[in-house]
């Protein structure tokens, strides 16, 4: 069942809906799971299935899914019409009649909105739709909905809080379970215990678990290597509530660390703090890149240091990324878009393969009015692990 009520769905199909008035579309078929949740509360796994949101600007919503997602669709949207095909139909054949149905008669100046940029609508389905109405404009909408997702609402924030506090917990969990002679696998097991146990749904995206040697190797995860003294290991991961992840990162030596990690962990806690206090309401994005850069050129006494961002917004994710689709809308030097309070971000500060040492830091923060509040909470300070 969906974490929000059915007037908070209505309401944000009713927000979407005014821009789909103030752009010309008369409907839109949503694909990524991200946005179709948002709208609906449609919550399972049967994505890897086409699954489409057919939304008219007026009138029923239809849900282009697998047969066999009925029983599914009935309990969690009942007040959205099931469009159902099986496994020897061609579900563009399907989206084509729903579309029809929701529309009727289709004339040449009838402009739909699709998703042109996500990794839900595969190319043979999009060709068959397209030249199956060939009068129609189809208009690229992959940000209309992911535009309404950015600002939270109180029930959302609530979410992130709680998801906030588990993610803290199981971080903590997985950090404790490190120890000369464990395989990293347990401490993935630590992770999800933790993570299951205080109540967090599975996440968008697995625990990130990996050792020094494979820092630079940003999205692979544990195998099963025995961690043995002067190892260092990299955590980063997220509990769910309601969909909504709050990520955070840390690292943690065994034994004594490498000379130079505690003039690292200064820095890389100075430029998180930075990021935090320059999201205010409000800030180009772009503005809070280059407080962390000031500080992190200050701190190595060098201008050669880059990332690509310092943070990006996070919320809904499905997997395979709690990003929450398939843009990062990130803290760029080139970012031009402005910070507003509701936004919610995983912010970084990583120094990799740099002098003095490795340090990595990230965490989950809510932006108000009064600026930004840190909500994922695990000491900033180096983790060493006791040989």
């Amino acid at each position: 069942m969906s974490a929000f009520t059915i007037d908070e769905h209505n309401d944000r199909i009713a927000a979407v809906r005014e821009d789909m008035v103030r752009e010309g579309l008369d409907a839109v078929c949503v694909t990524g799971p991200e946005d179709v949740y948002y709208l609906t509360g449609l919550d399972h796994m049967g994505h890897f299935a086409f699954t489409a949101l057919v939304l008219p600007v007026t009138g029923e919503p239809m849900i282009v899914a697998r047969e066999m997602e009925h029983t599914t669709l009935s309990v969690q949207v009942p007040w959205c019409r099931h469009v159902p095909f099986r496994d020897h139909e061609h579900p563009a054949d399907v989206l084509l009649t729903a579309l029809v149905d929701s529309l009727g008669e289709l004339p040449e100046a009838r402009r739909l909105g699709v998703d042109k940029a996500g990794m839900w609508f595969p190319i043979d389905n999009w060709e068959r739709v397209s030249s199956g109405l060939p009068g129609v404009t189809w208009v690229d909408s992959s940000r209309l909905v992911a535009a309404h997702r950015q600002v939270k609402s109180a029930a959302e924030i609530d979410c992130v809080r709680r998801a906030a506090a588990i993610s803290s917990g199981a971080m903590e969990a997985g950090l404790a379970a490190i120890r000369v002679g464990v395989n990293e696998r347990d401490v993935a097991a630590a992770i999800y215990a933790e993570l299951i146990g205080r109540g967090s749904e599975y996440p968008a995206m697995a625990p990130l678990i990996r050792f020094r040697d494979a820092l630079l190797q940003e999205h692979v995860t544990w195998g099963g290597r025995t961690i043995r003294a002067g190892d260092s290991l990299f955590v980063e991961m997220s509990a769910s509530v309601g969909r909504y992840h709050a990520p955070l990162a840390r690292m943690a030596y065994v034994g004594e660390p490498p000379a130079g990690t505690d003039e690292a962990a200064a820095i890389a806690s100075d430029g998180l703090a930075a990021v935090i206090e320059a999201l205010v309401p409000g800030t180009p994005a772009c503005d809070v890149y280059a407080a962390w850069q000031r500080v992190v050129d200050e701190g190595l006494g060098h201008q050669r240091y880059r990332r690509h961002h310092c943070g990006y917004q996070v919320g809904i994710g499905f997997p395979p990324s709690w990003v929450g689709g398939p843009h990062v809308v990130g803290l760029r030097s080139d970012s031009t878009w402005r910070v507003r309070a509701g936004m919610t971000f995983h912010v970084f500060s990583w120094l990799l393969d740099q002098e003095p040492a490795d340090f990595v830091l990230s965490d989950t923060v809510l932006v108000t009015d009064a600026g930004a509040q840190q909500l994922t909470d695990v000491s900033r300070k180096p983790i060493v692990v006791p040989l």
